[in-house]
């Protein structure tokens, strides 16, 4: 009897342990579904990131450049686990070109809460920085000259909440005129098609004519005001140029097929700022890919939604890889012969000499 109490004894304790055991595991079992992101499970697999971004883009208008702009930027998130659909909501707006457009675009997203807002171009980022007056961060891309646009006061130090990547650099310009200069002899005088009410256009052209300027190069300017005067803008300088030009200038840059079908008719050389243009039909530039120029403004981006950087921290970027981009097909059509010194004057000529 004495052994039956001293067994019944033992078994109650041992399950008073049980019970004790399955009730920690019951709370790590509930510890466990609240875990931060990241953490690693029994399996030794990551946990998904939840978090949910929302990000607001502003791009001034539909072209190549700016298009490719926007999706090297989608693609930086991509890459770093930001994907819309599972866990990034995008605002895109696109002001066509339209001022008024722009200003209200602007005001739109300051009325909202987003994590991020992005401006594609000048205007855009301009308007961007006046209407939003809380902390929210703002990056903005393909823009000339952001101190000039007064988006920025610093480049190495922006400070406040507003950083990005310019879409130039200032050697380009030098090089193409240079290029322009050496290689084309009997252009004398080279025509501009410009908006000048776009400030980004503006700087260019000056830094064009200062580098003209030098070789004893006119810069002759066919003015306009929005993108349906490109072609009679650029019919214009027919008889009054020698070869054809253009700047980062969404007007224009958004008209560059009527530029490019006059320049074919009258066998007029015509020079761009940008690569896409120069697949398009221009003979060259000096220049980039603009969706690599998005891709680092995207991994700006990520640096501010997910490691956790201070956007007035990230200096402004300028795009260092510089290449002479030729187009062959292009050459032909506008009457240019393509000689060996054009050529070596690319370097990388398995990706610059477009066929």
């Amino acid at each position: 009897m004495k052994k039956k109490r001293i067994w019944l004894g033992i078994s109650l304790c041992l399950m008073l342990v049980a019970a004790g055991c399955g009730s920690n595991n019951n709370n790590s079992g509930a510890g466990a579904s609240s875990a931060p992101a990241g953490t690693v499970g029994a399996a030794g697999t990551a946990a998904p990131d939840t978090k949910t971004y929302k990000i607001a883009v502003s791009q001034y208008v539909e072209h190549p450049s700016l298009d490719a702009t926007y999706d090297g930027i989608i693609a930086a998130l991509k890459d770093a686990g930001i994907e819309e659909g599972k866990n990034l909501k995008i605002d895109f707006e696109n002001a066509q070109a339209d001022q008024a457009n722009n200003l209200s675009i602007a005001q739109k997203i300051a009325s909202e809460k987003n994590d991020l807002v992005i401006g594609i171009a000048t205007p855009p980022a301009q308007a961007l920085v006046q209407a939003i007056k809380n902390d929210t961060p703002i990056l903005f891309a393909a823009v000339t000259d952001p101190l000039d646009a007064k988006v920025v006061t610093n480049l190495e130090h922006p400070g406040g909440n507003v950083s990005g990547a310019s879409d130039t650099n200032p050697e380009a310009i030098t090089r193409l005129m240079d290029f322009i200069a050496t290689q084309f002899p009997n252009v004398k005088k080279l025509g501009l098609i410009i908006n000048e009410g776009e400030p980004n256009a503006v700087v260019m052209a000056d830094k064009a004519k200062a580098a003209l300027d030098k070789h004893g190069i006119e810069l002759v300017k066919a003015p306009i005001t929005n993108t349906s005067e490109v072609k009679q803008a650029a019919q214009s300088l027919v008889g009054r140029a020698d070869a054809l030009y253009i700047t980062l200038d969404n007007s224009v840059v958004s008209g560059v097929d009527s530029i490019i079908q006059v320049a074919n008719e009258n066998k007029l050389p015509f020079f761009s700022s940008d690569r896409d243009t120069v697949e398009k039909g221009a003979v060259a530039t000096v220049g980039f890919k603009y969706y690599d120029h998005g891709y680092q403004v995207g991994q700006m981006a990520v640096d501010v939604l997910k490691n956790g950087k201070k956007i007035g921290d990230l200096p402004v970027t300028v795009q260092q890889k510089l290449d002479v981009i030729l187009n062959l097909k292009a050459a032909a059509a506008q009457g240019v012969e393509v000689t060996d010194a054009m050529k070596a004057a690319v370097t990388d000529q398995a990706n610059d000499i477009i066929q």
